[in-house]
């Protein structure tokens, strides 16, 4: 049986919201083993002036519980 459990968290970039996604995921596999899936929840974005200067992505990470570890 897997049982599957989910993450909140919030990515940003000062490129894009691809990019905020992909450096969010790739700090979260650092320290969060068997991540299966991302949801993306919301985008927003803060502007400057005329322009985006911040992209901001709310994310649903799952990953997958390991039943079968054990507490040293």
């Amino acid at each position: 049986m897997d049982i599957e459990k989910h993450l909140k968290i919030t990515g940003n970039s000062d490129i894009s919201w691809k990019d905020a996604i992909v450096k969010a995921v790739a700090e979260a596999s650092k320290t969060i083993d068997y991540l299966n899936t991302v949801t993306v929840i919301e985008q927003r974005a803060k502007i400057d002036g005329n322009k985006i200067s911040e992209y901001f992505v709310d994310l649903d990470l799952s990953f997958t519980l390991d039943l079968n570890r054990k507490d040293n």
